[in-house]
């Protein structure tokens, strides 16, 4: 963890260094995620979380945009236990950690960005008392950390910013095994200077 963070830290004042402008601000948006198992033994359907932070840009034409937010992520699942239907309902709350790597087209007050990178999730809770009373509550145990890969696309108005991604887990979310998460993020940013 102290590695992750010595290694985030100097890419982002080496960035500084090599590149004269540098941005920061707010934002905050909506996210639709969906927990998916590899052996398909539930079936999810997506939940609708909320995502709000900050963002900083190093750079002009070519750019690094780490950021910073915390959200919420999960998914509903519906399954057989004991020959019943059963509908759980998982959320959990996060901090993400993205490091993008971008381009823009266009002026500094409108224009088109592309970005991908890795984005690091830290699980801060989870609501699992749900899988407890209905499966066995091991299986289903989220890990504390994991690494997402997301890209996407935004627009630059004046002050004002906005952005579609799509995020997929480089790891599986649960301790042993078996399912994966994905997102869509649409957010809006504000840029203090």
């Amino acid at each position: 963890m102290k590695k992750l963070l010595l290694a985030v830290c100097f890419v982002m004042i080496s960035t500084v260094v090599t590149f004269a402008q540098f941005n920061l601000g707010l934002k905050a948006g909506l996210n639709y995620t969906t927990i998916k198992a590899q052996n398909n033994e539930f079936d999810e359907s997506g939940v609708l979380g909320y995502q709000v932070g900050a963002w900083s840009r190093f750079g002009n034409k070519f750019y690094l945009q780490p950021e910073l937010y915390v959200g919420t992520k999960g998914s509903d699942l519906q399954f057989q236990s004991a020959g019943n239907n059963v509908e759980v309902k998982q959320k959990f709350t996060v901090l993400d950690v993205p490091l993008l790597l971008g381009t823009k087209i266009g002026s500094e007050k409108f224009n088109f960005r592309i970005m991908a990178g890795p984005s690091f999730q830290f699980n801060l809770d989870d609501d699992d008392t749900a899988f407890n009373q209905a499966i066995n509550p091991d299986f289903y145990k989220y890990k504390s950390f994991i690494t997402n890969a997301q890209i996407g696309a935004g627009i630059d108005f004046g002050d004002l910013s906005i952005d579609a991604r799509y995020e997929t887990g480089l790891q599986d979310i649960n301790k042993n095994d078996g399912q994966k998460q994905s997102l869509l993020h649409l957010s809006v940013g504000f840029k203090l200077f």
